[in-house]
């Protein structure tokens, strides 16, 4: 096995090594050098379209189509999207893997899951007027050269809002990047123009001149971390300067007359030029290394290094880790270095393996810590193995360590390793990995259907399985051309038993590939009503629909699907589809008594509920104020009810209403009194208490009322007016329907005992105890006793003495003296 540090190479004071990832990646006949090859960040996919601006010889029809052909980094093909746009301007990837093409008329796609679906949107601002002239893209957003030498800047892609920055000044712009809102200080980007001799800052308000010499500037890079720029000079040199243009850090003569066709980033601490088959790297200070190929170069940069595309083979150069520099550079005594020459004279069972751990006992714990993260940064499988080997021996020695590390990255190796295979072709590196996340990971998985290996990961890791499940059953649905039951059949068996599974959207991809009825038997599955129901909908299963959002108890679902269904349908047929679901029915009339009544009207009329129609119009008369508007409103519930024999008591109460109203009307011409709104005995009362005798007595005939509620009507109407007169001819009635008692209580109340002490005489029927306490009641003390004598009764004479006072007191003893004697 050759050494870890075989591909590894000085710049200057630091060491950078180049990883062969892949080779024999492309079809020799793809022609790289007439293509443009754009990287996914976190080496993801690539894409390739032809580069209109080179000539290129004519083989056949298929070949001459312009497409965008995705490929993942060791040249698999994923998706060919057929371009019919127009020339391509831009190309560039989001870091969720989104492809986003812009075309020279000023048109944006975005694709989404590696593959042909699209949202589109216009840069506008003048771009289909005066053309795109190039783009520069970052992770979230991108900004668009016009040919007026405007900038457009679209800084999301979820809600992308194009915009304009501010206008740079005049004069031919050379090369230009761009630094991200997240590493400016004003959360804005900034635009980085070479323009003539200088570089023009511009950002959303203002355009700044840094009056930069040594100019002119025909490629321009900002680094990763944003923190450093690089500027290729006319005259073959690389400056790298800080992003706030106060230092130069590095300058570097090429030598080379022609300039590159790319510059670029490896990381944030090395520039890569690029020609057709020529590579320098520049390192720190100056230095740099010349690498040599056999066919067209492309780079494609990422956040801890550089990726090198030719037609045989794909590269990875990064600079050497930290740590892996400590473990393997050649005479390093670091203790991790030890740790490892000491596994390796373990395995040879020499003694000079415990001498080795003897040594850097101190700092085993921290030589085991390295080692472990050394593994991670290792794309070899061979050094990955010893590292963690050397680690494992040097935790078995420590008394107490904590192994979560080194299981964590055991299991992140065995990720890695797997997705790095040629099949898979995502080489990430440990640092791109942990960016990525493991849920994002597996979601590449998924988006290049690579769907066993996504749910081994899953499982490996502990994370759902549900978005794989639900991906492929979408992508069965969209490629399968078989029977429809055969296929709900398949989907359904295979995801029998899954947790979290929405067959919700499995169903609105075959409603969007056409496919209702298939739709309609997926939804049966799905167990949540809320997700069903608006799908059923679309695919017009509207009976089902309402079915479905009934059983599920929410009545704001129910509520969804009516007024769906009112809009949608006639209204007979509204009214059938209800008709014979009760709970739909009771809905419907809740809704309909605030909001709309004549659909109530219509609804008791289609289904003949005579009574309730007739309640309804009643309703209605109540808040009418008119009382021949009310008077017609009652004529036509009782002519509703009218034919309906079990209705007749209804039929007499709304009669005896209109009667009422035409007694109502009558007495407000005559009388000038509103009566309006009151029932029967209201009026009776009403008409007492003003004076109309006989015009209640006229009521209480027409509407039969009885003597004992007339004469209950009556005490209460003259006791209310104070009529004394009145109540004191009445005392001198020989008889009362409500008895005599009445009288006497409603006038106490009243504060008349004296006219009250009228009528207990004519309580013949109460007992003595009984007309004791009324004429105690009313005051009269002598009167009562006198009561008590007559009866003999000593116990209630007594009872009285203590309530009599002056004369009445007199009377009592002298009563209770004779009642004693005798």
């Amino acid at each position: 096995m050759s050494k870890a540090t075989a591909d590894w190479e000085r710049v200057g004071d630091r060491f950078y090594r180049k990883t062969q990832l892949y080779t024999s990646i492309f079809d020799p006949e793809l022609e790289l050098e007439n293509h443009m090859l754009v990287g996914a960040p976190l080496s993801g996919a690539i894409a390739i379209y032809r580069d209109e601006t080179k000539l290129y010889a004519y083989r056949n029809a298929q070949t001459s189509r312009p497409s965008i052909d995705i490929y993942t980094c060791s040249g698999k093909p994923i998706h060919r999207i057929n371009w019919d746009k127009g020339a391509i301007q831009g190309c560039g990837w989001s870091e969720d893997e989104r492809l986003i093409v812009v075309t020279n008329d000023g048109t944006v796609r975005i694709y989404h899951d590696l593959s042909g679906d699209f949202i589109p949107f216009s840069l506008g601002h003048g771009a289909e007027e005066h053309g795109v002239v190039s783009c520069r893209f970052w992770s979230s957003g991108f900004v668009a050269l016009l040919g007026n030498k405007h900038l457009v800047c679209v800084s999301r892609y979820d809600e992308p809002r194009p915009t304009l920055l501010a206008t740079p000044p005049e004069g031919d712009i050379l090369s230009w990047a761009v630094i991200p809102p997240a590493f400016t200080l004003s959360r804005s980007v900034e635009a980085i123009l070479a323009i003539d001799d200088t570089i023009v800052i511009v950002d959303a308000s203002e355009a700044q001149d840094r009056k930069l010499q040594n100019g002119p500037f025909k490629l321009v890079s900002v680094a990763p971390n944003a923190k450093f720029i690089a500027l290729y000079t006319q005259d073959g040199k690389v400056w790298v300067i800080s992003s706030d243009f106060e230092n130069r850090l590095t300058e570097y003569d090429s030598r080379v007359k022609t300039p590159p066709k790319d510059l670029q980033w490896c990381g944030n601490n090395a520039v890569v030029l690029a020609w057709e088959d020529e590579v320098h790297l520049v390192g720190p200070n100056g230095a740099a290394s010349k690498h040599y190929y056999d066919s067209w170069v492309h780079l494609s940069p990422d956040i801890d290094g550089l990726r090198i595309f030719t037609s045989d083979v794909c590269e990875f150069i990064q600079k050497v880790p930290d740590v892996s520099e400590d473990t393997f550079r050649l005479g390093s005594t670091s203790p991790a270095s030890v740790l490892l020459d000491a596994a390796e004279q373990l395995d040879r069972k020499s003694p000079k393996a415990d001498e080795n751990i003897q040594l850097i006992r101190p700092n085993l714990e921290e030589a085991v810590d390295t080692c472990i993260r050394a593994a991670g940064h290792e794309f070899s499988v061979h050094w990955q193995k010893q590292l963690l080997k050397a680690a494992s021996f040097g935790k078995s020695v420590l008394d107490l360590y904590n192994s979560d590390e080194f299981v964590d990255m055991c299991e992140t190796l065995r990720v890695l390793n797997a997705v790095r295979f040629f099949e898979i072709g995502l080489p990430l590196s440990f640092d791109q990995y942990t960016r990525l996340t493991p849920v994002n990971l597996v979601q590449r998985l998924i988006n290049r259907k690579e769907y066993l290996l996504a749910i081994k990961i899953s499982e490996h890791l502990d994370l759902p399985l549900d978005k794989i499940y639900v991906h492929w059953a979408r992508q069965k649905v969209r490629s399968s051309t078989g029977d429809e039951e055969d296929i709900c059949a398949e989907i359904v068996e295979r995801l029998k038993g899954k947790r979290g599974i929405s067959f919700e959207e499995i169903a609105q991809t075959a409603y969007e590939e056409g496919r209702g009825r298939l739709a309609t038997e997926l939804l049966e599955h799905e167990p949540r009503a809320g997700k069903q129901v608006p799908l059923l909908l679309n695919v017009e299963e509207d009976s089902l629909a309402l079915d479905k959002a009934i059983e599920s108890g929410d009545t704001d679902l129910v509520y969804h699907v009516l007024l769906h269904l009112k809009k949608k349908l006639p209204l007979a047929t509204f009214f059938r589809t209800i008709n014979g679901r009760p709970v739909a029915t009771a809905l419907v009339e809740a809704s309909a008594w605030d909001q709309d009544q004549e659909l109530l009207k219509d609804l008791f009329y289609q289904d003949d509920r005579r009574l309730d129609s007739s309640n309804l119009l009643l309703s209605d008369s109540l808040n009418i104020a008119d009382a021949n508007a009310r008077n017609d409103k009652l004529k036509m519930a009782s002519k509703i009810l009218q034919e309906s024999k079990d209705q007749s008591i209804q039929v007499r109460a709304i009669d005896e209403e209109q009667k009422l109203l035409k007694f109502h009307d009558t007495f407000k011409r005559d009388l000038d009194e509103d009566f309006s709104g009151l029932s029967i005995n209201e009026t009776i009362y009403k008409l007492i208490r003003i004076g109309n005798v006989k015009r209640s007595q006229k009521v209480q005939s027409e509407f039969k009322v009885s003597d004992k509620v007339y004469w209950w009507i009556r005490l209460r109407a003259l006791v209310s007016r104070r009529d004394w007169r009145e109540l004191e001819d009445l005392s001198k009635t020989r008889k009362s329907p409500i008895g005599w008692e009445p009288f006497i209580n409603e006038i106490l109340s009243a504060g008349n005992p004296k006219l009250a002490s009228l009528f207990i005489p004519k309580c013949t029927s109460l007992t003595v105890e009984e007309r004791v306490e009324l004429w105690t009641k009313c005051g009269l003390i002598a009167r009562a006793a006198e009561e008590a004598a007559k009866a003999r009764n000593l116990r209630l004479l007594e009872s009285l003495r203590d309530k009599a006072t002056g004369q009445a007191a007199t009377e009592v003893e002298r009563l209770i003296q004779q009642v004693s004697k005798k």
